[in-house]
């Protein structure tokens, strides 16, 4: 019973961080908003323009057969530059959707950065 407990409060205190971080981060069609999810499994980004609602980019490790570990989300990264570049979209604004930046999500934006998108 305590594990269960523990989980919970873990999962409130992120999705409190999570409420507290999308109220100052917004993106637009020039720097759209990147969001991030990660399951124990896999890892998933998407950009998202938040003015019309539109998703203008994504990608996850599930599609490229990986699962979710510091040198797959590298690939992850990777092929997020390159469809963001596509669409002429240099900049973007990061939302760690109230995950810690440590770990596979400071190793993605690493990545991101590395690859040529402004963060």
């Amino acid at each position: 019973m305590s594990r269960a407990k523990d989980l919970s409060k873990k999962n409130s205190l992120r999705l409190r961080r999570k409420k507290r971080i999308r109220g100052s981060v917004s993106g637009c069609a020039e720097t759209p908003r990147l969001s991030i999810f990660k399951s124990n499994k896999y890892f998933y980004a998407q950009a998202i323009d938040d003015v019309a609602g539109n998703t203008l980019a994504a990608v996850d490790s599930r599609a490229l057969k990986l699962s979710v570990s510091k040198e797959n989300v590298v690939s992850v990264a990777a092929k997020l530059a390159e469809t963001l570049k596509s669409k002429n979209i240099e900049s973007v604004v990061f939302d760690r959707n109230g995950y810690l930046y440590h770990g596979v999500v400071a190793t993605f934006a690493d990545a991101l950065r590395d690859n040529g998108i402004k963060l």
